[in-house]
């Protein structure tokens, strides 16, 4: 008897403070042991049995306190569409068997008609296990009959008043993830009998972020207990999460997501924590006993389904969470609210924080009945039926979200593109001056501090961006498509440019920024293993990772610097300005001559130019370079008809035969058609026609230096058709397209450049010209003769420029005044591979 008065007054005291504590209820429950004892012998706290009909304010009982507060106390009657549309919120002391949106919003029991078809919670607190467990299936009805969404969400809504506070969630957020993905792979353990041991990131427990947490957890207790008293109650799921709601109607919506996952997270890793140590700990023993959790963990194999469903929810639970916050997070700069994709996820959200606070609820009541019924509870497959289906329908709204979610970070990265597209256009404004290269340095590789963007080809270590500080950088840009010869070639001018910059004080480096298809990430292995590769090869700087390389910067490199996918070599000055857009052309005709290889340098070359043999061949083959030592008559020629070949060798060893000259041959092929070159190299050595060269490389590299010329004039604005060095270097690009051709020289003065349908004839009219030969030499009378059957016979010039590099807008025919004609042609020269690195 005194028990029972004790007991009564311990719970009336709290009951009689303020009217608008909503904390007095729950602190009473919590702290008051006695608490479940005097519901149980005081029924007009209850509020049942239809003996309430007085105003609650002058009704003692438990089930009348919080007025404004939905869901732990009684009644929310100053809040539209909560209080007045379901007059009679599930309190503590009474329990209604309706639910909103069921279609009985205006005739749930009010303030002073106790329902008593659902029993209280003292009374499920009293009552068996098989009890309990009707209590947790009764709701399971109203989850799934629910046809009024709308009219539920109205009513969600007018709970949702935020009052302005901002703080970053992320941190608690990396915290509740590390709790529960910790609790979730426990279970697995439990039920598989193993466990994949993740490092997880402390990131929560920076010691910046523990005043935010402090702020919180008073918030979080509350939340907690409201979790699982109303689970142990057998409350109705909804009214408990609407109660969650309005605890929380003051924070922004991620802000509820990520509280109350975090009040979740509290109850169901203590759970799993006792779970997990209570075998080694004698006060984690005992606890564990007042839980059942001994008797549960032995059959856990029983338990699988549950736990399954159980791990299937919690994780669509922290995916919605983990996307809404990321909604918060989305940069406004660059999206606005009423951007298509960012509205409609806004009006979704609402949506999908109530139904994962409602899973969790669901969650929470699954976790109770365990502890409470025992394992026997967890037999049925019914339960996880249900956190199936929840589940189920949070994924479905977690897969919507993530495509807006999708949507908008497109639109984000598209925004933020221009802005970095714009800003190198302004960084690299030739009217701009930087105190240093790092500004320009920075935009082009890599602008953060959190990791070492370049690797050292002599060292192998990663660097910073800080080597390259007030250097003259070249920018060596290519795709993965690097051939062997054009790397060995410009290792070689590499290291003798770094003995010019030695001897002429001057710092230089290389860095390497491969270019490749961002649309493909993470990248194929094949494709990794190959820049892998071609990294380990080059002695100097080279991008880290290839996806550093933002896509703006492709973007600007392919539409301002012309980059296709053939190497281009850019030089920027120690204070990052562009000196040459493309060095690539300058190195390969005159190597580490063209040293600093500004476009100033360029033009200083080839002013000192002259259309002159060696300037053809120079640093290819030291055998030709011999002849023109030596004086000698060569004749240059290429093509891949063989018998044309023949003919003209057989003509040009008589005619030389005949003038007493001394006259050397040498094959240097085509600029395509690299397998038909190779049988006519070996048809060539097999008759012994003349010299040739054995090494593709050296043909590779004649016809790379002459394109490299063509395309130096035209990118220095010298593209003059009246300048004759031009044409001629036309005219033999054109000829090496088509049939043979050949230029005779004297030494290093070329004579003749001619194409087949010309210089055979010339060849064949030996006897009408020969008697020129003593005053103007063979030379002179051969050009006399040849240049005759030209202007007849005005062969064809043609030009092919594929789409890897960047075309002329227009070109004048080297062999008359005319503009060419501009064709789309398709080409196969069947072979295997093209001649490596050709630019044609």
């Amino acid at each position: 008897m005194d028990q029972h008065k004790t007991t009564a007054g311990a719970l009336q005291t709290p009951m009689t403070g303020p009217i608008n504590n909503p904390a007095a209820l729950a602190q009473a429950l919590l702290h008051n042991p006695g608490a479940t004892q005097a519901l149980n012998n005081n029924p007009t706290a209850a509020g049942n049995h239809g003996v309430t009909h007085k105003p609650h304010l002058n009704n003692p009982g438990v089930g009348q306190q919080l007025i404004s507060y939905p869901g732990v106390g009684q009644q929310h009657i100053n809040n539209p569409g909560v209080g007045q549309q379901l007059i009679s919120y599930p309190g503590v002391g009474q329990q209604h068997i309706s639910n909103p949106g069921v279609g009985q919003l205006m005739g749930v029991p009010g303030s002073g008609q106790g329902s008593i078809n659902k029993p209280s919670t003292a009374q499920a607190l009293m009552r068996s296990p098989s009890d309990s467990r009707a209590l947790i299936r009764g709701d399971r009805g109203s989850m799934l009959s629910m046809s009024d969404d709308n009219v539920m969400m109205n009513q969600i809504l007018t709970t949702h008043a935020p009052d302005g506070r901002e703080f970053d969630v992320r941190p608690l957020l990396y915290l509740v993830e590390d709790i529960l993905n910790r609790a979730t792979q426990h279970v697995d353990f439990l039920v598989k009998g193993t466990l994949d041991q993740v490092q997880l990131e402390e990131r929560a427990q920076a010691a910046n972020h523990i005043a935010m947490l402090e702020a919180l957890t008073y918030t979080i207790d509350r939340i907690a207990c409201e979790l699982s008293y109303k689970a142990l109650g057998g409350c109705d799921a909804h009214a408990t999460t609407t109660a969650i709601f309005n605890l929380l109607s003051s924070y922004t919506w991620d802000a509820k997501l990520v509280i109350s996952l975090s009040a979740f997270a509290l109850n169901y890793g203590e759970f799993w924590l006792l779970a997990q140590i209570y075998s080694t700990n004698q006060l984690a023993k005992s606890m564990a006993v007042l839980r059942q959790l001994p008797s549960l963990l032995e059959h856990t194999a029983p338990l699988k389904p549950r736990f399954d469903a159980l791990n299937s929810l919690i994780r669509t639970m922290m995916d919605v969470t983990r996307c809404v916050v990321q909604f918060r997070e989305l940069p406004l700069k660059y999206i606005s609210p009423d951007a298509p994709a960012l509205a409609t996820a806004m009006t979704h959200i609402p949506t999908a924080v109530y139904w994962t606070i409602r899973s969790m609820v669901a969650c929470a009541t699954q976790i109770s009945s365990l502890t409470s019924a025992g394992h026997e509870f967890g037999i049925s497959t019914t339960e996880s039926w249900e956190l199936s289906t929840l589940a189920h329908k949070l994924r479905n709204i977690y897969e919507h979200l993530k495509q807006q979610l999708n949507y908008c970070y497109k639109h984000i990265e598209e925004r933020m593109d221009v802005e970095i597209y714009q800003m190198l256009l302004a960084i690299f404004d030739p009217n701009v001056l930087h105190i240093d290269n790092m500004k320009a340095l920075k935009a082009l590789i890599y602008d953060k501090d959190d990791k070492l963007p370049l690797l050292d080809g002599a060292t192998k270590r990663q660097v910073s961006l800080d080597v390259l500080r007030r250097k003259n950088v070249l920018l060596l840009i290519s795709s993965l498509e690097f051939a062997n010869d054009e790397l060995a070639i410009l290792e070689q001018i590499y290291n003798e440019s770094k003995i010019h910059a030695t001897r002429l004080e001057s710092q230089y480096e290389v860095v390497w920024i491969p270019i490749v298809d961002h649309s493909i990430i993470p990248l194929p292995e094949e494709m990794q293993t190959k820049f892998e590769n071609l990294q380990s090869t080059m002695p100097w700087y080279s991008v880290q990772d290839p996806l550093v390389i933002k896509k703006p910067v492709i973007r600007f490199i392919k539409e301002v610097w012309h980059f296709r996918t053939k190497p281009i070599l850019v030089v920027l000055d120690p204070q990052g300005k562009v000196v040459s857009p493309n060095a690539i052309h300058m190195m390969w005709i005159w190597g580490s001559t063209a040293f600093p290889f500004t476009s100033l340098r360029e033009e200083a070359l080839w002013r000192e130019e002259t259309w002159r043999l060696d300037l053809l061949v120079n640093g290819i083959d030291p055998t030709v370079l011999t002849w023109i030592k030596e004086e000698k008559y060569i004749f240059l020629y290429g093509g891949d008809d063989i018998e044309w070949i023949r003919r003209f060798v057989n003509s040009a060893r008589s005619v030389a035969s005949a003038s007493r000259i001394p006259l050397e041959m040498v094959y240097v092929g085509k600029s395509n058609k690299r397998e038909q070159v190779k049988k006519v190299t070996g048809i060539i050595n097999a008759e012994k026609l003349s010299y040739a060269w054995q090494d593709q490389a050296m043909v590779w590299f004649f016809w790379s230096r002459l394109e490299s010329m063509l395309f130096s004039k035209i990118q220095l604005g010298r593209g003059d058709d009246q300048d004759p060095m031009l044409q001629q270097i036309k005219k033999l690009l054109s000829y090496g397209r088509e049939g043979g051709w050949a230029v005779l020289s004297r030494g290093s003065n070329i004579a003749v450049n001619g194409h087949s349908s010309t210089v055979l004839p010339a060849l064949g009219g030996y006897d009408e010209w020969k008697i020129n030969v003593a005053e103007k030499g063979f030379d002179g009378a051969f050009k006399e003769y040849h240049d005759k059957l030209h202007d007849a016979a005005h062969p064809c010039c043609r030009f092919e420029f594929p789409n890897t590099i960047r075309i002329p807008e227009n070109m004048r025919c080297p062999e008359c005044p005319r503009l060419m004609e501009k064709y789309t042609a398709f080409l196969c020269c069947h072979d295997e591979q093209g001649i490596p690195g050709s630019l044609f």
